[in-house]
């Protein structure tokens, strides 16, 4: 009985026989595994950045302290951007294996060429008078750093880093070559099998992501900074 309703009404909108872009019944057909996809691209993104971040903040320090290293440190990080992702992610698996963590150290290596430099940027943007000012009041170098610095850097910071971030959320769907793409592996798919309902759904959702991501640091810069505030208006 199902099979003659189904006759009936025609084939479904993501069959072959139609294979529309538009599909809300593959939407909701597929929702499980949209959602597994979304979840995975997500998770790769946070975690990279994260990683990302927490190299780059040595590095940044490294380069500021020691002017002799930060041609190299900037030398490296950049000259990292430089190696085609096709390449670096192949380049991991015999350390790796085709697991996440292939995917991860190679976007956090990405996230570094512009983590890495709008930290530097940030840091140094700060006013010596503000930093000889808190020297005697008695701040020493870790006071000064977290509670003085790294407060007016933020602004910088976070340009940085929510360009960082939107850039990983592209760049993740390349981790499709290790199977671990998130909703690359989709697209990945879609365009292999000529399946449009997939590949428009998992790029506007991909899309999507990059613009939510990016919001959510805006509002956690605004929260972190409240004194830039008023300047901004």
């Amino acid at each position: 009985m199902t099979l003659l309703v189904q006759a009936a009404s025609g084939p479904s909108c993501y069959s072959r026989l139609t294979n529309d872009w538009i599909c809300g019944q593959y939407l909701h057909d597929r929702q499980s595994e949209l959602v597994d996809a979304t979840t995975q691209h997500i998770w790769i993104t946070v975690v990279s950045v994260l990683a990302g971040v927490a190299i780059a903040f040595p590095l940044a320090l490294a380069a500021r302290r020691f002017p002799r290293l930060e041609s190299t440190i900037l030398g490296i990080s950049t000259g990292i951007y430089t190696i085609p992702s096709l390449a670096l992610f192949p380049l991991l698996v015999p350390f790796t294996g085709l697991t996440p963590t292939t995917v991860v150290i190679g976007l956090a290596l990405y996230a570094l060429t512009i983590l890495v430099r709008a930290m530097l940027e940030g840091l140094r943007a700060v006013p010596a008078e503000v930093r000889e000012s808190a020297t005697g009041l008695g701040y020493g170098p870790s006071k000064l750093l977290f509670l003085i610095e790294l407060p007016l850097a933020l602004p910088v910071i976070m340009a940085g880093l929510r360009v960082a971030t939107v850039s990983t959320v592209a760049l993740t769907t390349v981790g499709s070559l290790v199977a671990y793409g998130g909703l690359g592996n989709l697209i990945k798919d879609g365009v292999n099998t000529n399946f449009r309902a997939e590949l428009l759904a998992a790029a506007v959702l991909c899309v999507l992501l990059a613009v939510v991501l990016d919001i959510l640091i805006v509002i956690a810069q605004r929260l972190l900074t409240p004194w830039t505030r008023g300047a901004q208006e």
